[in-house]
């Protein structure tokens, strides 16, 4: 993989396409044929479209319609420097689901991407079909203070919450290294590769400090009129099916994290653990991951 910005237009069995929507253009990788149902995939911290690369074509092979995108401050996407609150980023994915032509998709989330997801059927009702979560509770319970997140995760969005400095270390730094480390399963060694990839995009003008700007909303805005709103709309139970994925070894959210989960939920739910992974799914366990999404699409109804 080449390094600096080429790693946003890796070639493959894929397209890249810049998208117009919610008043801004985003960078979507697509796959699979036009006929096949929309998919869409959502990345995490400190991630971009590629972490979906091994789920992107298995997902095409089987005859989905799949979009992995960049979200809003992140890779190839448009990176404005204010806007960046959970209910935008819905109104995003809404908007490139209508720009890709289709009235509703099944959205995929990981990590940030999955609370974007688990947000989509209660602010963005009207564009979704079915969600799956990877790693990331309901975020109701998650933005409690007794969320049940472990110190590592505690520690990094206590230390993301001053200005400057955790830019300077994502760019210049180690913490992109230490943040991926740590979300891995105890003994996992990042491949070189995906330190090189998400290293370099994070270099990207901007991209270091809107990135961060997602998760400061969700820290900051929670005593604020702008928060409660959110978390009170959140609290309507999700009407469409749902499967939420942890990875048993996952040292950023523990099994208490997801105790709730089932609370916020009235329509089905189906729930995975992947045994002796981490939190990085998509690409610890691409396999896993990559066979539960299709046997959930398989059994959505018509």
């Amino acid at each position: 993989m080449a390094t600096d910005q080429g790693v946003l237009w890796e070639d493959g069995p894929w397209e890249h396409r810049f998208v117009p929507a919610n008043g801004a253009r985003f960078h979507v990788v697509l796959a699979g044929p036009e006929s096949g149902e929309l998919v869409v995939l959502l990345h995490g911290f400190p991630q971009f479209w590629w972490a979906w690369r091994a789920q992107l074509v298995a997902l095409a092979e089987a005859g989905y319609r799949v979009a992995a995108m960049d979200l809003r401050g992140f890779g190839g996407s448009d990176k404005p420097p204010a806007g960046h609150s959970t209910p935008v980023l819905t109104g995003d994915v809404a908007g490139v689901v209508r720009s890709l032509g289709r009235e509703q998709a099944v959205v995929v989330g990981h990590d940030f991407g999955g609370l974007l997801a688990w947000s989509m059927p209660v602010l963005r009702p009207g564009s979704i079909r079915a969600v799956a979560v990877l790693g990331a509770p309901h975020p109701v319970p998650l933005l409690r203070p007794n969320n049940h997140l472990s110190s590592r995760a505690r520690a990094f969005l206590a230390r993301i919450q001053v200005p400057w400095f955790p830019e300077r270390a994502l760019r210049r730094g180690d913490l992109v290294a230490r943040v991926l480390s740590d979300a891995s399963a105890p003994g996992r060694r990042v491949p070189p590769e995906e330190l090189r990839a998400y290293q370099a995009v994070m270099r990207m003008p901007s991209v270091a400090h809107t990135s961060l700007e997602h998760l400061r909303w969700l820290v900051r805005s929670t005593p604020r009129p702008d928060g409660r709103r959110y978390l009170a709309a959140m609290a309507s139970p999700v009407e469409v099916p749902v499967l939420s994925v942890r990875g048993g070894a996952d040292r950023w959210t523990p099994p208490a994290a997801f105790a709730s989960d089932a609370a916020y939920v009235r329509g089905p739910l189906r729930t995975a653990v992947v045994r002796s992974k981490g939190h990085l799914l998509p690409e610890e366990a691409p396999e896993e991951v990559t066979e539960l999404l299709l046997d959930f699409l398989a059994a959505l109804p018509d």
